[in-house]
């Protein structure tokens, strides 16, 4: 699959540095020490939430929050924090999104899932803890932002996690096994389940710099786009590749009888419409010129993945 292909070593590389900022404050927040109020944090559980979170993977959503808060200006410490929490409710609902009662895989980023590597019970509370510690970090007082901002961050973040987004997209996605949804169903579902939080992630940005209305709009559509090629290019992978490349199992899916767009109209279809929306997603940014250029990039990426 070659979407616009485009020359990404300067992508590449702020992609890199910011997963290796991003794990090493993860790294620091997920430690055994406990915080201000804390009366104690059982190892077994820590060890849990470093497992489900400490394995690798690109950070895109950290770096979407980095790179979008770079571009107005915004403190690269404080946009490191919120990009931090976003990750840890992502991978809240990768650890609740493996467990066997929804998608039952033993896989994850090549290593074995946190219900396998420890138990249910256990998964269940990593994942509850990482959701909730998601919005510690964004109203700790080492976030050092305006508590209004913190305010939206904090609302922002909720809907695109809750029923109304992530969640309820899981819900969708669960209830789409038994009865097959229309296309008006499946991109509901995925704008939800994967396209809410990818569009939190290029709206955090303006938030934490302070920016107008306008750019905060303009990115959470921004957002949008990126979201559906992210999911788009999701479905063609699971077609496509295989568990070894993509660190999961591949083809499920299918194997479950999920409706997908890839699956309704066709790869052909797909690999167009991708296009398509890369460039709507790049063209979005075009008023910003040269201090877009990485967001535009990662609009690429997201559609050219391999894994």
């Amino acid at each position: 699959m070659s979407i616009i292909d485009t020359d990404q070593t300067s992508f590449e590389t702020r992609l890199k540095e910011s997963a290796a900022e991003t794990e090493a404050l993860l790294m620091r927040l997920l430690s055994s020490q406990t915080q201000d109020d804390e009366i104690a944090r059982p190892e077994n559980l820590a060890a849990a939430m470093r497992h489900g979170t400490l394995n690798g993977g690109k950070r895109l959503r950290p770096f979407l929050v980095i790179e979008s808060a770079a571009m107005f200006g915004a403190d690269r410490k404080t946009a490191l924090r919120i990009g931090a929490a976003l990750e840890c409710l992502h991978c809240y609902s990768l650890i609740h999104d493996d467990l066997p009662a929804m998608d039952d895989d033993d896989l994850r980023r090549g290593q074995p899932t946190v219900h396998k590597a420890f138990d249910e019970a256990t998964a269940i509370l990593a994942g509850d803890s990482l959701l909730t510690y998601a919005f510690d970090i964004i109203a700790a007082p080492e976030t050092e932002l305006a508590a209004d901002r913190k305010v939206r961050l904090v609302s922002a973040l909720a809907r695109a996690a809750g029923i109304g987004g992530m969640a309820g997209g899981q819900a969708l996605d669960l209830a789409a096994e038994k009865n097959a949804p229309d296309e008006a169903g499946i991109r509901t579902l995925q704008a939800m389940k994967t396209g809410a939080l990818l569009r939190f992630a290029c709206e955090a940005g303006p938030v934490i710099a302070g920016a107008s209305d306008e750019d905060r709009k303009r990115l959470r559509t921004f957002g949008e786009k990126i979201g559906l090629a992210f999911q788009l290019a999701d479905d063609l992978l699971d077609v496509t590749s295989d568990a070894a490349t993509l660190g999961k199992a591949a083809g499920k899916d299918a194997g479950r009888g999920k409706g997908t767009l890839v699956g309704l109209h066709g790869m052909e279809w797909a690999e167009k419409t991708l296009n398509a929306l890369t460039t709507e997603a790049v063209d979005l940014l075009s008023p910003y010129g040269q201090r877009a250029e990485i967001l535009q990039e990662a609009a690429r990426f997201v559609a050219n993945r391999q894994s």
